[in-house]
């Protein structure tokens, strides 16, 4: 579970165009996707009203979790809802609708999550769909311990919020995975040299052809138990080592 965050500092309500211009802001490399979603947090309960805690439920290869939360709370309630396999905030980030509780206390839907909830002392909920990339599904969700619902205007605004957020969230969540897969295909491309440079070695010391080279590595390797990258580098430096030793 992510760290808890502390709401905004002087607890002074933005306008849904101050958190928009801020979000707009949010530049890909400069912040990870744990600080763009920690960030998205902040603005929300800052500019939706009536909220108290948020949270952001990502849905990834199927298992939800919450990707940042503005208190403990509702990261608990996330997590009663995880471990049922249902509840507004999966429904919601499986769903991409918007689903809300006005009263949790008065409620025929998911009535064992809603009496857990109002025994914590939350009065009503809001869990809004973001719209995001195919391999992830989001969910923001709002809850609110004071009287009354959130109404017709805290969904409005939650709602309009959610569309500027899944597109920092999504681009956020791009940029990560296509630096991921950089790295990896850089690390591959590194194996592979590596590799070759062993191959060399062997065929130029034993007179044999790259096939039977590269076998003789995979011999190596797997009566070794370890890796073939493992097995060439360790190779390439052994005669490296001995060709500094002779200078």
């Amino acid at each position: 579970m992510p760290d808890e965050i502390d709401a905004p500092g002087n607890g002074t309500p933005m306008t849904p165009q101050q958190a928009f211009a801020e979000l707009s802001r949010i530049v890909l490399g400069q912040r990870p996707l744990t600080q763009v979603l920690l960030r998205v947090g902040e603005l929300a309960v800052a500019t939706i009203p009536g909220a108290d805690e948020i949270s952001v439920t990502l849905v990834e290869k199927g298992v939800p979790h919450t990707a940042a939360f503005t208190g403990s709370l509702a990261a608990a309630l996330d997590e009663r809802q995880y471990a049922a396999g249902f509840g507004p905030c999966v429904d919601a980030a499986q769903s991409g609708h918007t689903i809300r509780i006005d009263d949790v206390a008065d409620t025929r839907t998911y009535t064992d999550f809603a009496a857990i909830a109002a025994r914590s002392g939350v009065r009503s909920i809001l869990s809004i769909g973001l719209p995001m990339p195919q391999q992830v599904l989001a969910a923001m969700n709002i809850y609110r311990f004071g009287e009354g619902p959130l109404d017709a205007e805290a969904e409005r605004v939650a709602q309009e919020f959610g569309r500027y957020a899944a597109v920092s969230l999504a681009n956020a969540s791009l940029f990560e995975h296509s630096t991921l897969l950089a790295a990896r295909m850089q690390h591959a491309m590194e194996s592979r040299a590596v590799i070759d440079q062993a191959k060399g070695m062997i065929m130029i010391t034993e007179g044999v052809t790259a096939d039977e080279a590269f076998q003789r590595l995979v011999s190596a390797s797997q009566a070794a138990n370890r890796k073939l990258r493992d097995i060439a580098a360790e190779m390439v430096r052994e005669v490296e080592t001995g060709r500094r030793a002779r200078r």
